[in-house]
C-alpha cells in the first residue's frame, strides 16, 4: 500500500500528539465555536449572558486553572494551567467551557482505534498522545513512513469528526516527541538519523522531554541554553552536577541516543479520580455536599475499574486543605473492591483516619480524590481465592488427622 523510498534506517518511531485536544473536542460537537478563542476549565452550569451564545471568561469568579486553550485563545496569551482569573484579564471575551472528560475519553478511544487499524504497534501515553513503531510497516524506509503518517493523520481526522494531530518521525521516541511539536498544529515533522544535529541541536534544552524548569535553570547557570550546548558538555561534568544516571541521560539525549522500545502494553498500577472545588468546602457545615462528591467519585472510579477489567486491593483518599497541604490515607481490607458501593465504603474508612478540625487549617478542603491501587484482574482474583480455599481445606483436613491421631 505504501511505496518504498530509498532512505533506509534501523527503526522508525512516530509520536502522534493531538492538537489542543480538549478544546478541539468541544469544537467537534459544537462547530459554532470554530474560529473563536476557546478555553476549557470553567464551572458546570455557567450560562451565557443575555445576547451571548456562550459563557465567557469575563463571567468567571473563582480560583481554578485552565485545562487547555485552543490556538485562537493561545494567540491571546492563554495556556494550560494558567489561573482562570488571570486568563479573564487577558481575554475576557474568550469562550469558557467546563471540562467533559467522558467525552474526551470517547474521542481518545476513537482516534487510537483508527491508528491501530493501520499500524498496530502503539504505545498509549495518555488521553491525547501515542507512540507508534512503524518499522515493520515501512521496512525502516522514511519515505514510506512519511506516506503512512499522512494516512494516519487523515484516519484520525475522520475518526474524530475533524480533529487534527501533529506527528513527529525519527529513529527513537525522544527525538520523535521533540519533532512532533515543531510544526503544530496539524504538522508532520521528520528527523532522519543524519539530521539530528542540524534540526535538534539549535533548540532550547527545555524541548527535551525530561529537562524541567529546575534543570534548565541549573544548566543556564552553566551557560547551557541550547541542546547543542548541552551536547558539548563533558559527560563527567553532567554526572557531577546532576547525578550519575540523570547526567548520563542528559548527555545521551543531547546526542539523540534513546534505546527505549515502544511498549505495546503496560499494567496500570493505580487508577484515581479527584476534583478541585471552586470554593473551599467546610468538612462539617458542607458535609452533605462532600458526601455527594465522594459518591460521584466512587461511581466514576468503579466505572474505570470495570472498563479496565481490574479489581483493587487497596483504596486511598487524598485531601488537600485550604492551605494547600495534602494528606493521603488508604485501607487494604484483604478483599478485592470493584463496585461503587465497595469503593465508597473503603473511601469513608480512609476519611475516618484524617484528623479534620472544626476550625483552622484542617476545617476546609479544596480537593478530594479517591485512588484504587494494588490492581489485579478477575482471573488473578479467582486464582488467589482458589489457592486460599485450597490452603483452608488442607488445614481443616490436617486438623482432622491430628485429632484422629490424638490419644
Amino acid at each position: 500500500m505504501f511505496s518504498s523510498g530509498v532512505f533506509l534506517s534501523g527503526r522508525i518511531i512516530a509520536h502522534l500528539d493531538m492538537d489542543a485536544f480538549y478544546a478541539n473536542a468541544e469544537l467537534v460537537r459544537n462547530p459554532a465555536l470554530r474560529g473563536l478563542p476557546v478555553a476549557v476549565g470553567g464551572r458546570r452550569g455557567m450560562q451565557p449572558l443575555p445576547g451571548q451564545r456562550f459563557p465567557t471568561l469575563a463571567q468567571y469568579e473563582g480560583r481554578g486553572v485552565l485545562t487547555t486553550a485552543n490556538y485562537e485563545a493561545r494567540a491571546l496569551g492563554l495556556h494550560s494551567a494558567m489561573p482562570t482569573m488571570k486568563a479573564a484579564k487577558l481575554a475576557p471575551h474568550a469562550v469558557l467551557l467546563p471540562a467533559d472528560f467522558d467525552w474526551y475519553k470517547t474521542l481518545s478511544r476513537q482516534f487510537k482505534t483508527a491508528v491501530r487499524e493501520l499500524a498496530p504497534n502503539v504505545e498509549d501515553r495518555g488521553i491525547d498522545e501515542i507512540y507508534i513503531d512503524l518499522t515493520g510497516e515501512t521496512g525502516g524506509d522514511f519515505e514510506a513512513a512519511i506516506e503512512l503518517a499522512r494516512h494516519l493523520k487523515a484516519a484520525v481526522t475522520r475518526a474524530t469528526g475533524g480533529m487534527t494531530c501533529s506527528v513527529g518521525l525519527s529513529e527513537n521516541k525522544l527525538t520523535s516527541k521533540i519533532c512532533s511539536d515543531l510544526q503544530k498544529p496539524n504538522g508532520l515533522s521528520v528527523v532522519r538519523p543524519d539530521q539530528f544535529q542540524e534540526m535538534i541541536w539549535p533548540l532550547p534544552v527545555g524541548k527535551i522531554n525530561g529537562v524541567g524548569p529546575k534543570a534548565q535553570e541549573k544548566l543556564k547557570a552553566m551557560g547551557v541554553n541550547s541542546i547543542a550546548e548541552l551536547a558539548a558538555q563533558p559527560v563527567d561534568l553532567l554526572r557531577e552536577r546532576f547525578g550519575e544516571s540523570y547526567g548520563l541521560w542528559m548527555h545521551e539525549s543531547a546526542h539523540g541516543i534513546d534505546r527505549r522500545e515502544v511498549t505495546l502494553f503496560s499494567e496500570p498500577k493505580s487508577i484515581s479520580r479527584e476534583t478541585t472545588f471552586e470554593n473551599d468546602m467546610h468538612v462539617r457545615r458542607q458535609r452533605d455536599n462532600l458526601t455527594q462528591v465522594l459518591e460521584h467519585l466512587a461511581d466514576k472510579l468503579s466505572q474505570d475499574l470495570a472498563r479496565k477489567q481490574r479489581l483493587a486491593k487497596t483504596i486511598g483518599v487524598k485531601v488537600r486543605f485550604a492551605d494547600f497541604k495534602s494528606l493521603t490515607r488508604d485501607v487494604t481490607t484483604g478483599l478485592t473492591v470493584r463496585t461503587a458501593d465497595e469503593v465508597l465504603q473503603a473511601a469513608r474508612a480512609c476519611l475516618k483516619k484524617i484528623p479534620f478540625e472544626d476550625k483552622g487549617a484542617r476545617s476546609t478542603i479544596r480537593l478530594l480524590g479517591i485512588k484504587a491501587s494494588h490492581l489485579i484482574t478477575p482471573a488473578e482474583d479467582a486464582l488467589e481465592k482458589a489457592a486460599e480455599e485450597s490452603r483452608r481445606t488442607k488445614g481443616q483436613a490436617q486438623l482432622f488427622l491430628d485429632l484422629e491421631d490424638a490419644p
